[in-house]
């Protein structure tokens, strides 16, 4: 059966076993080209000229770091590019590198024209950092034998290669590194259109029916984010075929998302014990007094809630701290001024 004949069909979606292979399925629903991308015009199109420049030079394209909140496709952009030019991609993290060697290892294994992926660069430890200046600008590594009087250094000659870093904290790179990179792109959240054209793909390589309606509504509250809207239409086929239903509707979207703990500003749970907290008194709060009070550590309300209240402007940051706005009281119903009225956090 093809899945443009837009019929569900729950078998051919889960294992032998009944379960849903979530992981196969996010990795299935990435796009494969630079065709295949929605969204992020000017990034595609900084990419698709630097490709095309690379490929006449029959070299690697220069070393690239994507930036930007988690879920908007710098992975997925990654292994377009080592797709594109027809190589292999080696993935790792920042925080996998524990040890130079750890690089080095990866390094010798690389050939000509691949791509290694670094996901989180900006946790590459300093250590490790230092082999990767000479790797990327030169293409080699120094390693030192032995010690004492008895060291010596040996350099090894590595195959051309592109380094793509992915950071969601730009900022954190030290500008040594950050200088060795040729080519910047910043991914940022798409548009309601965007992500309902990505839902819209989505739909049809998973064999749904997806009303025009229920594309929408999830789409407008996805913060933005890929990743999340195809969660949300997972989470909605998952009760289509609880319910039987032939067709995810808005009706169906809307439950979803209701059981999912998203409102209608496409906040959850913990988005509003934050709004909660600072609506509870009329002072600035610092990040370890929220992240205190939510039960929740600093670093997920920095990089996972604060940027989506922030950039809604429900919350100001401030010299001394956060501060909710006028509009971030009226989406927890707390009025100008007052504190919540719920009184309590949870």
């Amino acid at each position: 059966m093809s899945p443009s004949d837009h019929v569900f069909d729950p078998g051919a979606l889960t294992g032998s076993d009944g379960a849903e292979p979530e992981v196969d399925l996010e990795v299935g629903l990435r796009p494969r080209s630079l065709s295949e991308f929605v969204g992020q015009t000017r990034v595609v199109d900084d990419l698709s000229v630097a490709l095309q420049a690379a490929r006449g030079r029959n070299e690697p394209p220069d070393h690239i770091l994507f930036s930007g909140p988690p879920g908007l496709g710098k992975t997925s952009l990654a292994r377009i590019l080592a797709s594109e030019l027809g190589s292999r991609m080696q993935a790792t993290s920042g925080p996998a590198l524990e040890r130079p060697r750890d690089l080095v290892g990866i390094l010798t294994h690389l050939e000509r024209g691949d791509v290694l992926f670094i996901d989180e660069v900006h946790r590459v430890p300093a250590s490790v950092e230092e082999y990767l200046y000479t790797a990327m600008e030169d293409f080699a590594v120094d390693l030192t034998l032995d010690s004492g009087p008895h060291a010596r250094v040996v350099t090894l000659n590595l195959a051309p290669f592109t380094l793509v870093g992915a950071t969601t904290r730009e900022g954190l790179l030290s500008s040594p590194f950050r200088a060795r990179f040729g080519l910047f792109e910043r991914l940022d959240p798409y548009p309601t259109d965007d992500l309902v054209r990505i839902l819209e793909r989505s739909a049809k390589l998973l064999g749904l029916d997806l009303a025009p309606a229920a594309a929408l509504l999830l789409a407008e509250r996805a913060r933005g984010t890929p990743r999340i809207a195809n969660r949300f239409l997972r989470r909605a086929r998952d009760l289509a075929q609880v319910r039987g239903a032939a067709q995810i509707d808005a009706s169906l979207a809307a439950e979803t998302l209701q059981r999912l703990g998203i409102d209608a500003d496409g906040l959850e749970e913990m988005d509003r014990r934050i709004l909660r907290c600072l609506a509870m008194g009329s002072e600035p709060l610092g990040i370890k007094t929220i992240a205190a009070a939510v039960s929740e550590t600093e670093d997920t309300i920095e990089e996972v809630f604060e940027p989506h209240l922030l950039r809604c402007g429900y919350v100001q940051k401030t010299a001394r701290g956060r501060v909710i706005t006028p509009r971030g009281r009226e989406v927890i119903g707390a009025e100008d001024g007052a504190p919540d009225p719920q009184g309590r956090f949870f």
